[in-house]
């Protein structure tokens, strides 16, 4: 799908596996950026290189005018497909220095964030060749800029991109859509990421990896309903913390997907962390006066 005179949007189906005989359907989003080269933002999961090269194709490019990959963090749903892409197209990578070293090793990855289908969903490790840093602007050729900008909470790595001249956000899951499964490593990195893009101006398109591209005055608030979504849930984990002793976080992430009104199937152990950061911070009442 073509987002603006740039930028090309790429929907990529997949699914979680939660259970022995029990999986959740999910999707991404991976982001070609059109210029004399192509720069590619995130790669999907394993076998998604065929997705995005017939894309390519069908829009008058070569795979080889694939120049960069880079990816907004080291989740599985995000690097899963670059191992092929890099062997087909000898493109280059780049990430943050906190999100290389689940790249770079996907058994260290998956020994300290266990997925029960993680090895169907990446394909291997890939070198990172550049670090990005926050603050970083990559001449992207043809008066194109891409600014970086470190927004973690969702992982220590996570970064998002503002593409310009068309104010452009790739935020990757930086953002959570209000009433989607919670999933994120810590709740106030979070919360202080969303309030950094907050404060740049003039955005007139936001890409995140959970929903389809949004054009025009809607960016800015789905900024704030993540805010309010993150002080929702843990307004509800201190809830039902208050019954249940800390240990129980099976019964309390239970409890907290209830009334959430997301299914008992979606409580896997990514999710359970996520509520776990709630629990460390619970000193907390309102996150958003933190």
């Amino acid at each position: 799908m073509k987002v603006t005179e740039h930028i090309h949007a790429l929907k990529i189906p997949f699914s979680l596996q939660v259970g022995p005989e029990k999986t959740l359907s999910r999707f991404v989003y991976a982001y070609l950026i059109y210029g004399e080269k192509i720069y590619l933002i995130d790669s999907g999961v394993s076998g998604s290189h065929r997705a995005i090269f017939d894309y390519v194709e069908e829009t008058g490019r070569s795979p080889g005018d694939i120049d960069t990959l880079l990816f907004t963090h080291s989740h599985p749903d995000h690097i899963g497909g670059a191992l092929a892409i890099k062997k087909e197209t000898g493109c280059n990578t780049a990430a943050h220095k906190d999100a290389a070293a689940w790249i770079e090793d996907i058994d260290r990855q998956y020994r300290e964030r266990p997925i029960l289908n993680f090895y169907s969903l990446v394909e291997g490790s890939v070198a990172i060749e550049r670090e990005l840093r926050d603050g970083d602007s990559l001449d992207l050729g043809q008066g194109l800029t891409l600014k970086v900008f470190h927004t973690p909470g969702h992982s220590k790595g996570s970064v998002s991109f503002v593409l310009e001249p068309d104010m452009a956000l790739f935020s990757g899951d930086a953002i959570p859509m209000a009433g989607g499964v919670p999933i994120y490593d810590e709740v106030l990195p979070s919360i202080a990421s969303i309030r950094k893009l907050q404060k740049v101006k003039g955005l007139k398109v936001l890409m995140a990896s959970w929903d389809e591209p949004h054009l025009g005055d809607s960016i800015y608030p789905l900024m704030e309903e993540g805010l309010n979504y993150f002080q929702n849930i843990h307004s509800i984990v201190l809830k039902e913390s208050a019954d249940f002793p800390a240990s129980d976080v099976t019964t309390l992430g239970a409890r907290v997907l209830s009334s959430l009104g997301l299914p008992e199937t979606a409580l896997i152990p990514i999710v359970i962390r996520s509520l776990e950061a709630h629990l460390k911070v619970a000193g907390h009442t309102d996150l958003l006066q933190v």
